[in-house]
């Protein structure tokens, strides 16, 4: 049987989420893996014991130092949403000990993390988008003329950061710089974007040697004014319907782009891409190459409708690396 380490916590307002995804992932695959939930918070890397005492990881070559033995772990699954995890620097320091991982490489991590960045490099693919604008802690700006690019409503969020923390919905100028303030404790860049009038959908992507999965949509209707954190999270603040409402080749178009985007940014592992379908189509919204794994998440709903364990679908990326 081999041996998995699940990587989860991080160093970002994601944390809970990302240590609630991996007790799903674990719960998912018990009995046909052995596996340890791996906590990151800071330098502090652990394996909390049955009796809740704490067993250090030997940062020279990830071993789990336990009383009278270590283990060693054939894979990393890694759930962290954020940093380390999502942005690259985890799969560096995998990629340099030599133990394979269930994501998106260092350069496609830290690439796909950063929303502008990643947009700027689709939109030479041709896939559609709407533009946004940039804004760096400590640089000058004019919310005036900001708005007046972008329009009323835009939305203001941290350029690398997920689960919706730190993003408004801004509908005034006098909104403007409060908002800048609230996504700047996320991160030192903040992108500004204009509003999108459509639905919100989601699409779960994943590729191996053997075989490719193109999730059923997800269309996502929230109760509040965004699919904000609170919405994700709270059970009966959004209603996300799989499949999505809307006509075949709708569904269609969106599950060929999200499909081309994989193979575009060159992901591996589960993905999910999000985008607006407004009335010039599916318009790319942002990238998630680490996606959420809870009870309440997308990507175990779309499997459900798709026909797929979530044992069976993970399995298939850890397999996939051997």
């Amino acid at each position: 049987m081999r041996t998995i380490a699940i990587i989860a916590g991080g160093n970002s307002s994601e944390y809970p989420v990302s240590v609630r995804s991996a007790q799903g992932v674990a719960t998912a695959l018990k009995g046909k893996y052995e596996t340890y939930i791996i906590n990151i918070k800071g330098t502090d890397w652990y394996w909390e014991g049955p009796k809740g005492r704490l067993f250090s990881i030997d940062k020279n070559d990830f071993t789990l130092v336990l009383d009278d033995q270590r283990v060693r772990f054939d894979a990393a699954f890694i759930s962290i949403h954020g940093n380390p995890g999502e942005n690259g620097l985890l799969q560096g320091y995998f990629d340099m000990i030599g133990i394979p991982y269930t994501s998106c490489d260092a350069f496609v991590s830290a690439l796909t993390f950063n929303k502008q960045a990643c947009k700027l490099y689709l939109n030479e693919y041709g896939i559609p988008m709407t533009g946004g604008l940039l804004i760096r802690k400590g640089q000058q700006y004019d919310a005036a003329s900001i708005v007046g690019q972008t329009g009323l409503p835009c939305f203001v969020k941290p350029n690398a950061s997920g689960s919706s923390f730190g993003v408004t919905k801004v509908k005034e100028v006098e909104e403007f710089s409060g908002a800048l303030e609230k996504a700047f404790t996320e991160g030192h860049e903040v992108l500004v974007e204009s509003f999108m009038k459509g639905t919100e959908v989601a699409c779960g992507v994943v590729k191996t040697k053997q075989k490719k999965i193109i999730m059923p949509v997800t269309e996502v209707v929230p109760k509040k004014e965004f699919f904000d954190y609170e919405a994700k999270y709270t059970e009966g603040l959004s209603d996300e319907i799989t499949p999505a409402r809307m006509p075949e080749e709708d569904t269609e178009r969106i599950q060929e782009l999200s499909s081309e985007i994989y193979d575009i940014l060159g992901c591996n592992g589960i993905v999910r891409v999000d985008f607006i379908v407004t009335d010039d189509g599916p318009q790319f919204l942002e990238i998630n190459t680490i996606p959420g794994m809870t009870p309440e998440s997308i990507i175990p709903r779309q499997a459900a409708v798709f026909g797929i364990s979530q044992t069976d679908l993970y399995s298939m990326v850890i397999e996939d690396l051997f």
